[in-house]
């Protein structure tokens, strides 16, 4: 019986993985259930699934949900904070890491330090502390296993031999397959006109809103070339990304003698949550067989930087190394928060990642102390600009 403590419990992967946790009671059980602010969703989690600890993120937000179990005679234990992110993130078997944005990093570390089982879900941990965080993988024991659907299809695309170094297992590259989001087709011209609502619509996944906007621009996808290189060991050089608007095969493996591996399915984040959960068991997901024979065809592209330059940002700042790839986040996600409020367009989010790229040094991702000091000098750089361009 697995202990589970769910980060982000009330966002499109923390849903998904109570599903596939409700499927299975006799090998899980939910041991603690965070939220930022969804205090009603988080309170009939909390009814269906009796975790032992939730976490809220302010005592306000406790507070009303202590009331709420209180009225429902449920006893657990409700805190908020950091700080009690990161101890329910440290006291599990196996921690759902799927909080978004940096504000998940500090607990992803302690599940780290703790040597627990992680199912990342959460890019920006590995984006803003790649060695560091995979250097605290390895000191302490820690099981890290991807969830974002790209990695997880290479990772079970890899040979079980397979210890971060790709040319002694024979790969040659992993290829990161995309959507395009909503606008692959959409005349680049016109893009500057994009409102939030659109950029939400995406083609084949629900999502949040900040995660849809990250695809509309492919943003998210080079947060994912950034993440492959600290999962896979492979250089920026040894990370290709096609486009395939079906969203059927979720990424592949190329191999030296021409191979190609790729794994496929329907596009439904419980198949690699399943996965990472019982790995390196099969579990039922919920998710429905693959029906290849519905398809008329699929196609690939490569995709256009002119119509996905925060695409080419990711890559510069990979590039780049040291801190760079936490200012690229920061920056980017002043940008879209701004662009969700209305302040800025569609086309001012790469704008606004690109002056702060070009504008601001990186320095060496030394400690966790240095990556926060750039992650919030890119924050406040962000915020100016974004301020300039306000409409």
């Amino acid at each position: 019986m697995q202990q589970v403590t769910i980060l982000g419990a009330t966002g499109s992967i923390g849903i998904s993985t109570l599903d596939v946790l409700a499927r299975h009671p006799e090998r899980y059980r939910v041991y603690a259930l965070t939220a930022h602010s969804k205090v009603d969703e988080l309170a009939a989690q909390c009814v269906q699934f009796r975790p032992a600890r939730a976490v809220v993120g302010s005592a306000e937000a406790a507070a009303r949900l202590s009331a709420m179990l209180r009225e429902r005679d449920l006893r657990c234990d409700v805190s908020y904070g950091e700080a009690a992110l990161c101890e329910v993130a440290a006291e599990a078997d196996t921690v759902m890491a799927a909080i978004v944005g940096a504000a998940g990093l500090a607990p992803t570390l302690a599940a780290a330090r703790a040597g627990r089982k992680i199912l990342l879900a959460n890019k920006e941990a590995l984006v803003l502390s790649g060695q560091l965080f995979m250097d605290l993988v390895e000191r302490h024991g820690a099981v890290l296993l991807p969830i974002d659907s790209e990695h997880n299809a290479i990772f079970q695309s890899l040979p079980m031999s397979y210890q971060r170094a790709p040319a002694a297992s024979g790969v040659a590259k992993v290829v990161l397959t995309a959507s395009g989001g909503p606008f692959l087709k959409r005349a680049v011209d016109t893009l500057e006109t994009v409102t939030p609502d659109e950029a939400c619509k995406h083609p084949n996944w629900s999502m949040g809103r900040k995660i849809s906007v990250d695809s509309a621009t492919m943003m998210n996808k080079g947060l994912e070339v950034i993440e492959a290189h600290w999962l896979f060991g492979a250089t920026a050089d040894q990370i290709e990304v096609v486009i395939h608007p079906q969203s059927v095969i979720h990424s592949m493996v190329s191999y030296v003698d021409g191979s190609v591996l790729a794994q496929l399915g329907n596009p439904d984040m419980r198949t690699p949550i399943a996965h990472a959960l019982a790995y390196p068991e099969r579990i039922d997901s919920g998710v429905a067989q693959l029906d290849l024979t519905s398809m008329a065809a699929l196609q690939f592209e490569k995709p256009d930087f002119q119509r996905f330059p925060c695409l080419a940002l990711a890559f510069d700042a990979l590039r780049a190394g040291g801190t760079a790839p936490s200012l690229l986040n920061a920056a980017n996600e002043v940008a879209v928060e701004a662009f969700l409020a209305r302040r800025i367009g569609f086309r001012d989010i790469d704008r606004v990642v690109g002056r702060v790229m070009e504008e601001n040094d990186h320095g060496a991702a030394s400690s966790i102390e240095a990556v926060l000091a750039q992650d919030a000098l890119a924050r406040a750089a962000a915020t100016n600009i974004v301020g300039s361009l306000a409409r």
